[in-house]
């Protein structure tokens, strides 16, 4: 028996459940060309940054403005052939996600990072014009603002989810913060908002401190496979109260053990990063031998078959991915003799 790796997200058909989340593979068209010959079943591009986009423009706008009005020859600032070479951010992206469509044969998903709703944000129909298949919304802020209540948080994410999906005619998936207060409710209000789907979870970095130079000193460490706990517990209580919204699981996925853990919760598709950095793209086609490898081992016929067949309403210990397990797992730790 050959399992049936096809699955199903963001209404995208797809050879497999194994998906390139947004890294520095997919930022280069070499890059996204390695991962679908090695059989990725889809490409999420690295984000285009809010902040990134407006702080281009605004250096722009005060190098344009420099010296205006101050003589006759102030126009002649900037002669023509530096605008011929010049590419905004916008410009860049929208051109990397073409050449990338054009070269691979899967599914191209644009990525955004929004933090403030604006008339920028019309980048989105951008994207869609530009040929990306889906859109990956990507919330990744800090709310640092001590005046905003965490209502005030939340209903500015809903109210920039909704705007984004009623922009386009592709299909929306919010990657979102584990961190919400209560974050199932949350989850369904970007699901009522228009997202198709919802990526577990986004992965803050945090800053370390350099106590020789007592600077703040911004260090990327790889996700590592006890990160994958999370999303799994939250994908398992959602999937039944989301049945029918996509879910992916990112973060600490590295092993054909890993993914398979993410679809009995309940994902749709799983997401990596970090161990295409650590093995190259052709650990792609390990992970998709080692899913099949498993599946047919347990005598599934098809990933539909056992998405979600561990999750909290299928699951024989639902309490297990609550409260109640809290004082188990405390009192599992024995201590060696």
């Amino acid at each position: 028996m050959t399992t049936d790796l096809s699955t199903t997200y963001l209404g995208l058909a797809l050879r497999t459940p194994i998906v390139a989340s947004s890294g520095p593979l997919t930022g280069t068209l070499d890059g996204a060309k390695a991962l679908a010959d090695a059989g990725v079943a889809a490409i999420v591009l690295p984000s285009l940054f809010e902040a990134e986009v407006i702080h281009e423009e605004t250096q722009l706008n005060a190098a344009l403005e420099y010296g205006a009005g101050t003589s006759a020859e102030a126009d002649d600032y900037f002669p023509d052939e530096i605008w011929a070479d010049y590419a905004s951010p916008i410009e860049r992206y929208l051109n990397h996600l073409q050449a990338v469509r054009a070269a691979v044969e899967v599914p191209v998903i644009a990525s955004l990072n929004a933090v403030h709703p604006g008339s920028w944000m019309s980048l989105a129909k951008e994207l869609e014009s530009a040929g990306a298949s889906a859109l990956e919304l990507n919330l990744y802020h800090v709310a640092t603002d001590h005046r905003r209540s965490g209502t005030d948080v939340e209903h500015s994410d809903a109210q920039m989810v909704a705007a984004v999906c009623t922009s386009v005619n592709i299909p929306v998936a919010v990657k979102m913060s584990p961190y919400y207060s209560s974050l199932a409710n949350i989850a369904g209000r970007f699901v009522e908002a228009g997202a198709a789907g919802l990526v577990c979870f986004n992965r803050f970095y945090q800053p370390d401190i350099d106590v020789d130079t007592r600077q703040v000193a911004p260090h990327l460490e790889l996700s590592s496979p006890w990160e994958l706990r999370l999303p799994l517990s939250w994908i398992a209580m959602l999937r039944p109260l989301l049945p029918t919204t996509s879910l992916a699981a990112t973060t600490g996925i590295g092993t054909g053990r890993d993914a398979a853990k993410a679809l009995l919760v309940g994902a749709d598709v799983t997401m990596m990063t970090a161990a295409l950095l650590r093995h190259g793209p052709g650990h792609v086609a390990v992970v998709e031998r080692e899913l099949r490898d498993w599946a047919e081992s347990h005598e599934y016929d098809s990933v539909a078959q056992l998405r979600g067949s561990v999750s909290r309403a299928n699951t024989e210990n639902p309490e297990a991915f609550e409260r109640a397990n809290y004082y188990k797992i405390l009192h599992s730790f024995s201590t060696p003799a």
